[in-house]
């Protein structure tokens, strides 16, 4: 979707914007005498969105040493009267991508289908897409040769012709990499004092106009969802302007999570009698419902579009009731819960008696074996590929058995694979997701993993808004990662600090429960229902690269596995990715979302 465009005419920088997205809210353009801004989704606070981008403006056009990045979900284009500056959040929710060809840029465009060519792809993408879940936001290639993306919290410098200048990164204040903590810290009450208040404040700043808060009836979303409804009481007196949305399953393992809903949606109606419970019956609902639709019109492939079909009908429900933000539950899991990989900050470190020690705590309270732990937390970040190998040669005699993160699937052709640099993506991806410190990584890995949000922005002209996500707020982040893990870490009871920060307001069994029945039910009934279809869209694709880049046959043979139930998360999360890689190749003839109702934008000083 192409919300912004920057091109030159006659050599002077030219920037139009959506006028329907405009209207809408979702892009905002603002000037002063220092130059012009075009800001697609918001800046510092939902409801200001114009105060945001004035900020951003005058900030970033200060010389000098550059400011930390402001917190939002946001991407900009800055042009001032000798420059212009691209730039993203640091979460990097909304797409920024140039192109450009001998040091200078020619084009910059929120969608990077509009800026590429079907005709000149870049294989070494597809390689690296499919190393892994979270390729996509953290890696400056794009399908397209050429067309290059502005990485979260990066600030891009042209010209004002066009001439690369520079590429910043540019990070938050928050606190990514925190000196060692010492032993003592903060005890279990006062960690929860410190989360509750940045929860507060992430919540507070995603606040729009007309707010929906997913619902699950599990203790992230319903934690967002109260404190959305406390705040906006604490405001206006009541809670008219919220919304809470909610999937509601009658039949399968979903529907043991109904009455977990029914308690949260009473608990928080009874602080805000006046929100509104917005239930949405998905029982007719499957994974791969459309698939070919929501992988193959994404602007680029979306690894987790197999479970668009829920989110979509979401979506659709809060869109009909003009809301202009979704709040979610995403992250909460990586974030607010006790750092495994706090155990291997213990062995680099020397102290193995004290990791042996918790390992076992750990063993004990989630009722894995000591071995298992360790190899998971321990031995894995330390030697991940080899490690994959490993479990890969045990796991022989099926397509997917063995199959983890980083490993080649077998239906990945072994030439296309060396040919294309599949091996350094896959050393690249392992190093991002556990990196030198893994205890610290975990946290930039889960911005990506935790909250795909390919589909928001996808739908984001029909819906009118983002989704956005206060669990994985810079600052949430920050208090998380540099608590130790005696404040956080309860055997046997899982996000213990959260559960601890919303004591008075999460019902008893919300805030007592330490299971959540997962999707697999949605997918396994999704694979029963489009199996044949999947597997008739590899047999019968025609774009060259399929063939090229898979063995069909194999892959097929995956999905048949997948559909029997065999394999795991791991290996089902790489079918996922390959099938909507074909889908997306298939549907790259069709229209893509250019710029239509263009507003021009004044870009001089």
């Amino acid at each position: 979707m192409e919300a912004l465009r920057l091109d030159w005419a006659g050599g002077a920088p030219r920037l139009r914007t959506s006028e329907a997205l405009a209207r809408q809210g979702l892009v905002t353009t603002v000037s002063s005498r220092a130059g012009t801004a075009a800001v697609v989704g918001w800046v510092g606070s939902a409801r200001d969105r114009a105060a945001g981008a004035r900020s951003l403006l005058d900030d970033a056009g200060r010389r000098g040493a550059a400011p930390p990045t402001p917190a939002g979900d946001y991407a900009a284009v800055l042009v001032y009267g000798d420059r212009i500056l691209l730039t993203r959040d640091e979460q990097a929710r909304i797409p920024l991508f140039f192109r450009e060809s001998g040091g200078r840029v020619s084009a910059v465009s929120t969608s990077v289908r509009c800026l590429g060519s079907a005709t000149e792809l870049e294989p070494r993408y597809f390689c690296r897409y499919l190393a892994g879940n979270m390729a996509q936001p953290h890696s400056d290639l794009t399908p397209f040769s050429g067309v290059h993306r502005v990485l979260g919290g990066e600030v891009v410098e042209l010209s004002i012709t066009g001439q690369m200048r520079g590429r910043t990164p540019r990070r938050s204040p928050r606190a990514t990499d925190p000196p060692e903590p010492a032993a003592e810290g903060p005890c279990l009450d006062e960690a929860a004092q410190e989360l509750r208040l940045a929860l507060e404040t992430a919540v507070g700043r995603r606040m729009g106009t007309m707010t929906a808060c997913h619902v699950s009836g599990g203790t992230d979303s319903t934690s967002v969802a109260l404190l959305a409804a406390l705040l906006l009481a604490a405001e206006r007196g009541d809670a008219g302007d919220l919304v809470l949305l909610a999937g509601r399953f009658s039949r399968g393992e979903l529907a043991a999570e109904r009455p977990y809903l029914d308690v949260a949606m009473e608990a928080i109606r009874r602080h805000t009698p006046a929100a509104r419970p917005v239930i949405v019956d998905a029982d007719d609902v499957a994974d791969f419902d459309d698939f070919q639709h929501h992988a193959g019109d994404a602007d680029e492939p979306h690894a987790h579009a197999f479970r668009a079909p829920f989110w979509a009908r979401l979506h659709a429900a809060a869109a009909e009731l003009g809301c202009d933000t979704l709040l979610t539950g995403c992250g909460a899991d990586p974030v607010v819960d006790a750092n495994p990989f706090h155990l291997h900050r213990l062995a680099r470190t020397g102290r193995l008696r004290q990791m042996t020690e918790q390992a076992r705590a750990w063993a004990a309270g989630s009722e894995r074996g000591l071995r298992d732990i360790v190899r998971a937390y321990v031995v894995q970040p330390a030697f991940p590929l080899a490690a994959e190998r490993i479990t890969a040669l045990r796991g022989g005699g099926t397509v997917l058995g063995g199959l983890g993160t980083f490993n080649r699937p077998r239906w990945l052709r072994p030439g296309f694979a060396r040919a294309h640099g599949y091996r350094d993506a896959g050393i690249a991806e392992s190093r991002f997701v556990f990196g030198r410190k893994p205890e610290q990584s975990l946290y930039d890995a889960a911005n990506y993993v935790a909250a795909p949000d390919l589909l928001s922005w996808q739908r984001a002209r029909r819906d009118g808004f983002f989704l956005s996500h206060p669990f994985l707020d810079p600052e949430v982040v920050a208090t998380m990662s540099r608590l130790p893990a005696a404040a956080t870490f309860r055997p046997g009871r899982p996000k213990a600090v959260l559960r601890a920060a919303m004591a008075d307001l999460l019902p008893a069994p919300i805030r007592g429960r330490s299971v959540k029945v997962p999707f697999n039910d949605l997918y396994a009934r999704g694979l029963r229902r489009h199996g044949d279809e999947l597997i008739a869209l590899c047999r019968s694709a025609r774009h060259p690269l399929v063939a090229e880049m898979f063995d069909v046959e194999t892959l097929c043979r995956a999905v048949r596995e997948a559909r029997l139930g065999l394999g795991d998360s791991y290996s089902w999360d790489r079918v996922n990715s390959s099938l909507a890689l074909v889908a997306w190749l298939e549907g790259l003839d069709r229209r893509s979302g250019a710029l239509g109702g263009a507003a021009p934008v004044s870009a001089g000083s």
